[in-house]
């Protein structure tokens, strides 16, 4: 244990001995990192603020372009009927990492569809917006092209978009 202490001390010392009195005081690298600091600050305060070198955006009157790849919020798709298009089928909530996609099925009386959702929420709070349920959707029922964020909200009950909630959001690209 000993030796090992005595060992750090020679390693300490021997790097302390090549660097001479002001690198011990490390004035080269508080100059360097000063120098970086002047360079960001007096570039952010004095460059044109139309060619976006502030990393800043004041969010409310500015807003960002999304890609095309951006997902937004939920919404569920319609039919020319107007009922919803989807089949209550399940695998959306199946495929769902964080399961926060609840449907209850009904019968419904159109020879063409054999069930829909009597309920259909999503808990926007525990979505990660990883798009696994639009992908396996066979019915293109749920998309996530609406181009809009999940809003703040005061209250879990906000967060817990329904079915009437989902059909009413529309999307930016395709307003099928």
């Amino acid at each position: 244990m000993a030796e090992s202490k005595k060992e750090i001390k020679t390693y300490i010392s021997d790097a302390s001995d090549d660097m001479t009195w002001h690198e011990r005081l490390y004035v080269p690298a508080l100059a360097k990192g000063f120098g970086v600091f002047a360079k960001h600050f007096f570039r952010n305060l004095l460059g044109d603020k139309e060619e976006g070198d502030t990393g800043t955006i004041q969010y409310p009157e500015q807003k960002i372009a999304y890609s095309e790849r951006w997902r937004g919020a939920h919404r569920l798709t319609k039919r020319p009927d107007g009922s919803t298009k989807c089949v209550a089928c399940m695998m959306c909530s199946t495929a769902c990492p964080a399961q926060c996609i609840h449907i209850i099925a009904k019968e419904v009386d159109d020879p063409n569809v054999e069930k829909a959702p009597e309920v259909f929420v999503i808990d926007e709070l525990r979505c990660i917006f990883c798009g696994m349920c639009v992908e396996a959707c066979p019915k293109d029922a749920i998309r996530m092209d609406t181009g809009i964020h999940v809003p703040a909200m005061y209250s879990r009950e906000e967060a817990v978009w329904d079915l009437d909630k989902l059909i009413s959001n529309k999307g930016v690209r395709g307003n099928v």
